[in-house]
């Protein structure tokens, strides 16, 4: 039901091309998911998303745990019918956005904290996580793990990940569908030995794909790299790997180049409804009055419904008169850029040249905008 093949590495680097068969199609790696939260990707419809060549999306399971609650869904027939998607899902924990509330209380068997809705004290563990996400029938679910913020210190973080460790064995545990793939989470903050004890202990475990968290916390890019870095090669090289929550197109590069298949992030949507877009030549901010009267399209080498059918100008127009087209053409765009990227990528991966791609790509990227 679920199978990985590595089916090249680049010779230059540890780049990978792979394919990931789930319930609901084929993955192509590497790949980014649009993050649609609440089910549903800001300011697209479903088809809308199709069309771009989202592979497969994310959603929250905290969100849709406060909203509608997953017992609504399960009565749809799980996510897919809830929102009109027939390719893959993957759901998260919630342990990234409960970790991040205000006056929660972390103990050795779960997380206490408030509904943001209605107040009430709701209490979040790695049964009660794993039970939410099988009742909304994601293809790829995560482990529920204590998210390290940054800075923290060594110690903090090694009794930290002994807790991440326990709440993955737990989640194996109670995970109760053979048609969701549960991934591992590596933990460990900054620090080398912490990445490596905890990757190395969740591959006795044997989950069908691994991801590594805590690193979209504040820590920059230098620091992701060396991560990434030291905790990849002690991933199996046989399963899928994700990193969570990574996003910029140059973080995406730097993180293909060390061995990662699968990444996600709402920047392309929430950089959108802002009105600054993606191009080859780096973001441009469409409220500049320097647009006013741009004939062009937001990038000429791009492909999308947008850029096919309209100006800057034009999007100009939508932004200053508020328009709510203006998010959704937008977001169409930058989704858009994301996985054309992923697509040039695979490209030159299969040809053996992702060291020139990566190379040409962030010179012309990062020359302007």
């Amino acid at each position: 039901m679920f199978k990985f093949t590595l089916l090249k590495t680049d010779c230059d680097t540890a780049a990978r091309r792979g394919t990931f068969e789930t319930p609901h199609g084929e993955i192509q790696t590497p790949i980014f998911m649009p993050v649609g939260t609440a089910g549903a990707l800001k300011a697209m419809t479903p088809q809308q998303v199709h069309e771009t060549g989202a592979q497969i999306v994310l959603s929250n399971t905290y969100h849709l745990h406060l909203q509608p609650g997953e017992g609504l869904v399960k009565k749809h027939g799980g996510l897919h019918n809830f929102m009109n998607w027939d390719k893959p899902i993957l759901t998260d924990s919630g342990g990234f956005q409960v970790f991040s509330l205000p006056n929660k209380k972390i103990t050795e068997e779960g997380v206490y904290f408030k509904n943001e809705l209605t107040g009430k004290e709701i209490f979040l563990g790695p049964k009660e996580a794993m039970q939410i996400e099988n009742d909304l029938g994601a293809d790829i679910i995560m482990a529920f793990d204590e998210c390290i913020p940054y800075p923290a210190t060594h110690n903090y973080s090694k009794k930290s990940i002994k807790k991440t460790l326990r709440w993955a064995e737990q989640c194996l545990k109670h995970h109760a569908r053979e048609d969701q793939a549960l991934f591992g989470i590596v933990q460990g903050s900054i620090y080398e030995d912490l990445r490596r004890e905890c990757a190395l202990a969740l591959r006795e475990m044997n989950f069908p794909g691994y991801a590594i968290g805590g690193v979209s916390v504040g820590e920059g890019l230098e620091l992701l790299k060396k991560v990434v870095d030291y905790t990849a090669p002690f991933l199996p090289e046989d399963k899928p790997r994700y990193l969570m929550g990574v996003g910029l197109p140059e973080d995406i590069l730097e993180s293909v180049e060390r061995g990662m298949d699968m990444f996600d992030c709402v920047i392309p949507t929430r950089y959108a409804r802002s009105a600054s877009l993606f191009t080859r030549r780096g973001r441009i901010r469409l409220t500049n009055k320097n647009f006013r009267r741009d004939m062009y399209p937001v990038d000429p080498s791009c492909d999308c419904y947008t850029c096919k059918n309209f100006t800057r100008a034009y999007l100009h127009h939508l932004f200053r008169a508020n328009e709510v087209l203006s998010a959704t053409l937008s977001a169409i765009h930058n989704v858009r850029f994301y996985l054309k990227m992923m697509e040039d990528v695979r490209t030159a991966i299969d040809a053996g040249d992702f060291v020139r791609f990566k190379r040409e790509f962030l010179a012309e990227y990062l020359s302007g905008g």
